[in-house]
């Protein structure tokens, strides 16, 4: 008995003792914003945790993070901490194609080194908390996984779009477009055979947002999240490496995913990671307003000349299935169609005209195959005397055959860039053929603009000449989606999360307007949802640098008032502010271009008055032109006015809007 009793104290003390070891090796930093508001604090021990707070609030609980490699080792479990580092950083970053033309770059940085050959960065800007790890490997390695996890403190509720089509297993929907409406539920109520892609938003306490965004994404698989246990907590998920290619999908222009291996990602040597970050807003509409993945990407090369790059508008031929009447000749994918198309075009104005699929011969993936019915040299020779660019469609697979050729060869033609389509993945080696295209794109002065897509992840920064992204459920879904679509409650909630990532290829500027009782899908007549000044104020909510005017030539000119607005609107902007707005009710915001200022508003199915503070005029007269609903527009969705207005001393403007309304404005001295 006393030898067993022995034994028990000896055991004791032995637990306490690896207790107290533990306890010591276990390290606790912190770091917090310029303004004091967030800080995230970081434990270091066993596993790498971080919670996240906002004045007192509890906005993440302790979330693990680490990074799992092939051979069994990881960066973040077990590992050895050497030392810690921080720093303040203060500076402007320059964004001439942008929703402003400078941008304050201030955070603060906490560096925590391991002797495992790892770096962790923690960064704390006013708006949120960011983190990325960076290998300092010398040898190959592969990534077999990645532990990305956020822990809230509750069963809170989110804003969240799946996988549009959900598949036999979670591990089919890496293969999808990125484009769906969003579904507000709860944490436990996630569908657990569904995969969701970023940026996500959750509602934290006292009426504050956290958003889950990913920036510099760079050589590595996008983020999915995932909640397969009813619990409070979203994971990452990251396609594997896929082992087995075929072409296959639309047309023969996608690379269709046969079978994978067993790790996410490889390299060579050392890389840095995508940043994880967590944007926090007291109020919603400082969502739609924010910078955080621009600001946390990669800059540009300052040895590369980009000034060549030129954003503006486009019109556009697929949505409107190039119907055109009061023409004498057959409308189609022909030259004298898009002859009609650049004096449109020239005569409002707009910078480029787009040949959408169609002008390549089908089903060869080879866009060296013209058509019979396309002359391109005589296109590109008519457009430039009336100051038009052409921009060409491309197939996914037949633009990776050849990027180098096909970019040298109709960079030589006189064509501006190519609208690139049908990824429709974000696995590693899917997000490297982006950086790839890009880079070699720039060679040629050729702009890019990513359809079918993930969303932006800051590459636009890297690459300004990428000017634009899809990833978003745009104008396109109302040629075929059911009643039940709700694209108006859609306007009204992926301002202040999708376009947290950035531009979105929306293609807005529907001459054809629905109520909510008369919308249905038609292909070759496309209409909108909601009303005329609705499709009009999109050009100044959505960000898009690129951006389309997808009806006809033929309705634009029978509705001119409305298309040289749209013609005269500005794509980038020296200024952006948000002015108002609940996510999924309505939003406002300004922009400036030199001395004008343009306002819309767009609210859901309610129609709703608002009261604008304009105060950021400043001193001084402003008159401004507005568009706004009509009497009539809850019956018939067209009916709209124009009228002059004075703005009031006081900068308060009362504005009304109809059932799935608009108003936008144009204010100047």
């Amino acid at each position: 008995m006393k030898n067993l009793f022995n034994i028990f104290i000896i055991t004791v003390v032995l637990l306490f003792s690896n207790l107290g070891v533990s306890a010591y090796a276990q390290k606790q930093f912190k770091v917090t914003s310029p303004d004091g508001k967030i800080t995230a604090n970081i434990s270091v021990g066993d596993m790498i945790e971080y919670s996240v707070s906002h004045n007192g609030d509890l906005m993440l609980a302790n979330s693990p993070i680490s990074i799992m490699l092939a051979d069994g080792s990881s960066y973040g479990k077990n590992s050895k901490f050497s030392r810690s580092s921080t720093q303040t950083v203060n500076q402007t970053i320059e964004a001439p194609i942008y929703k402003r033309n400078t941008i304050i770059d201030n955070y603060n940085e906490l560096t925590l080194q391991f002797k495992d050959g790892f770096d962790l960065l923690f960064r704390a800007y006013d708006d949120g908390v960011a983190y990325r790890f960076i290998s300092k490997s010398k040898k190959p390695f592969e990534v077999k996984d990645e532990q990305a996890i956020f822990n809230f403190p509750s069963d809170q509720r989110i804003f969240v779009a799946y996988v549009q089509h959900q598949r036999n297993s979670l591990e089919e929907q890496f293969y999808n477009s990125f484009e769906n409406t969003y579904q507000h539920i709860n944490l436990s109520q996630w569908d657990k055979n569904r995969l969701a892609f970023s940026p996500l938003v959750a509602e934290g306490i006292n009426g504050k947002k956290i958003a889950i965004v990913e920036s510099d994404l760079i050589n590595y698989p996008g983020m999915y999240l995932y909640n397969g246990d009813a619990s409070n907590s979203l994971k990452g998920v990251f396609a594997p490496y896929p082992k087995e290619i075929k072409q296959g999908g639309h047309n023969m222009l996608q690379g269709e995913v046969q079978s994978r291996e067993n790790y996410i990602a490889r390299y060579e040597k050392g890389v840095s990671f995508p940043w994880r970050a967590l944007i926090i807003s007291e109020n919603d509409f400082q969502l739609a307003d924010n910078d955080m993945v621009y600001k946390l990407a990669a800059p540009a090369d300052k040895n590369t000349d980009y000034s060549w790059v030129k954003p503006g508008k486009v019109a556009w031929d697929w949505w409107n299935d190039w119907n055109l009447y009061g023409v004498d000749f057959k409308a189609g994918i022909n030259n004298e169609t898009y002859k009609y198309y650049i004096d449109f075009a020239s005569e409002y104005g707009i910078e480029y005209v787009i040949l959408d699929e169609g002008w390549a011969v089908n089903l060869k993936a080879d866009l060296y195959q013209v058509i019979p019915e396309i002359n391109l040299e005589e296109l590109v020779s008519y457009a430039n005397k009336k100051n038009v660019g052409l921009i060409l469609w491309a197939g996914y697979y037949a633009f990776n055959k050849d990027i180098e050729g096909i970019c040298k060869h109709y960079s030589e033609m006189g064509i501006k860039g190519f609208k690139v389509d049908f990824m429709d993945r974000d696995d590693q080696p899917m997000v490297d053929f982006h950086y790839r295209a890009a880079g070699i794109a720039a060679k040629y002065k050729m702009m890019l603009d990513y359809h079918g897509s993930y969303k932006p992840t800051g590459l636009q920064r890297t690459f300004p000449n990428v000017i634009n992204f899809e990833g978003v459920h745009g104008l396109e879904q109302m040629k075929w989606s059911d009643k039940s679509v709700d694209q108006v409650t859609y306007d009204v909630t992926f301002p202040f999360i999708r376009m947290l990532a950035g531009p979105v290829d929306y293609t807005q500027g529907a001459m054809r307007n629905a109520t909510k009782w008369n919308y249905h899908p038609v292909n070759n007549e496309a209409m909108s949802q909601g009303t005329r000044c609705r499709q009009l104020s999109e050009y100044i909510i959505f960000e898009s640098p690129l951006n389309m005017l997808c009806d006809s030539p033929s309705n634009y000119m029978n509705e001119a008032e409305c298309a040289e607005f749209i013609a005269m609107v500005p794509t980038v902007w020296d200024n952006t502010i948000a002015l108002n707005g609940e996510i999924g009710k309505y939003i406002t915001i300004a922009r400036q271009k030199d001395d004008i200022w343009y306002v819309g508003s767009l609210t859901n199915w309610d129609g709703r008055t608002l009261t604008l503070d304009l105060s950021f005029l400043g001193e001084g007269n402003f008159k401004a032109e507005v568009f706004k609903d009509g009497i009539n527009a809850n019956k018939a969705a067209r009916d709209y006015k124009k009228e002059t207005i004075i703005i009031p001393d006081n900068r308060q403007l009362p504005i009304s809007m109809a059932q799935g309304g608009g108003f936008v404005m144009k204010i100047h001295r």
